[in-house]
């Protein structure tokens, strides 16, 4: 009668923790004081098995978050023929002294990164919304919004007013990002109480989320002669797939197996006094796990230098190459980075090496992939490049590009599954926030770096 009446209780209230436990077997547990890695010990002892994840539907819910996280932005990434050729091209809006097609992507790229890198930030240290719960759900309730009002724009005729449409998209870029800086950063340190594969699953819902657009592009590309039709199923399609990430989330506090851990990370928090509780030592919560902090840094700096802005304005060598000329972006680039950074991070569900202490061996020798690219056939847009070609073999960039891929999606993994393990299990809730927040900065980092691409070959 307890459990089902505290399953009858509001999930969105003004409880401390995602979810409400229920006073269960899991709540007579002796107190726990590890980093969660004892837990099954600890059951052994009392005679009680271990729950299981069955049918590992925490760990699809999760994976589908991680989906969830990027899929708004890979949607409007997809759909830059319709912002640039659709709704600003010459032929359908009227003449304006400013080109707001020119530099719509660096300026749809820094209306993004930059609220999302602040937002990742600041929720480690201030309660947007409150609770986590809160956080998550108003998060995404605010993106669907987003994402139905840029629905609503690509509809109408914004021919007569191109400046309106173009700062209504910005502003609405911003704003998703805001809550999209949110909800990452709020699923990473709760995901970040449960074992290390768990985390692994959010990291490669986000790599599947970036072959998920591939193939619709590829699929909108052929059923769709209209830009404005394939934009408006982009956005709809990530609409579905946050009411999905919305309805699985109130899932989890119905799984035995998500309470179990939830159980041991709330009784190691309750042994701390208040005043501890409301002083979280974030300086040395970072300093634990900085080595980590820095791997996940440098995977993503690394990745985002080359990819996509040097990567994909490299061109086909051999003019016999098996991928012909149209395709040999989308093919080369973008679907081999997308399809091998997944089976990178799928490999971290078996494979887990090199451990936390050596893992910055192999991050540190990515720095080599930049040099590489450059290297290639990289011929920057409306530039001659003087420095000559070294890589003349579209075999040899193809392997750097797939090695590269798989080697971005499986260090990453690795450096955010070990991330929370630097630390006590009351403070892997942070850690996984400031893991998450080194993530972006990775990705802002690089992003930037890559405006230099250029200047290394012309």
């Amino acid at each position: 009668m307890a459990e089902a009446k505290s399953e009858k209780s509001p999930f969105i209230g003004k409880q401390q923790a995602p979810v409400t436990l229920n006073p269960s077997w899991e709540s007579k547990l002796p107190p726990h004081d590890s980093n969660g890695k004892g837990s099954t010990s600890v059951l052994a002892k009392l005679g009680l098995p271990a729950p299981k994840d069955k049918f590992l539907i925490v760990f699809f819910i999760f994976l589908l978050h991680g989906v969830g996280t990027l899929m708004p932005w890979n949607m409007f990434i997809t759909a830059k023929s319709y912002f640039e050729d659709f709704k600003f091209g010459p032929n359908n809006t009227v003449a304006t002294e400013v080109s707001y097609r020119t530099h719509f992507m660096q300026n749809m790229g820094f209306a993004s990164q930059i609220p999302n890198l602040v937002f990742n930030w600041l929720n480690i240290f201030v309660n947007f919304g409150g609770d986590l719960t809160t956080r998550i759900v108003y998060s995404i309730i605010f993106e669907m919004v987003i994402l139905l009002v840029t629905i609503i724009l690509a509809m109408l005729d914004s021919s007569q007013w191109p400046g309106v449409f173009f700062w209504t998209t910005m502003v609405c870029i911003v704003l998703l990002n805001v809550c999209n800086g949110i909800y990452q950063n709020t699923i990473y340190g709760i995901v970040a109480s449960l074992p290390i594969k768990y985390t692994g699953a959010v990291v490669l819902g986000s790599n599947i989320s970036g072959c998920f657009t591939t193939a619709m592009a590829l699929i909108c590309g052929e059923i769709f002669s209209s830009k404005r039709t394939s934009a408006i199923y982009y956005f709809v399609t990530a609409i579905l797939v946050l009411l999905l990430c919305f309805d699985t989330y109130f899932a989890l506090p119905l799984n035995k197996f998500f309470r179990h851990y939830e159980t041991i990370s709330r009784s190691s928090e309750k042994k701390s006094d208040s005043k501890a509780q409301l002083n979280v030592p974030y300086w040395q919560i970072f300093k634990k796990a900085a080595p980590q902090l820095f791997n996940i840094f440098l995977t993503f700096f690394v990745t985002l230098s080359v990819f996509p802005a040097i990567q994909s304005n490299v061109h086909r060598s051999d003019p016999n190459f098996v991928v012909g000329p149209d395709y040999f972006t989308l093919v080369t680039c973008f679907a081999t980075f997308n399809v091998f950074a997944m089976l990178g991070s799928l490999t971290t569900s078996w494979v887990q090496w090199p451990g936390p202490r050596f893992l910055w061996v192999p991050v540190v020798l990515r720095l080599a992939f930049i040099p590489l690219f450059v290297m290639c056939n990289y011929v920057p847009p409306d530039s001659v490049r003087s420095l000559a070609v070294f890589i003349e073999n579209d075999w040899v960039y193809w392997g750097i590009g797939i090695a590269m891929a798989y080697s971005s999606g499986y260090l990453s993994s690795l450096g955010m599954m070990y991330a929370p393990q630097t630390v006590h299990t009351k403070y892997q809730t942070t850690a996984g926030m400031y893991a998450a927040a080194m993530l972006i900065t990775g990705i802002f980092s690089g992003v930037l770096f890559s405006y230099l691409g250029p200047f290394f070959v012309v």
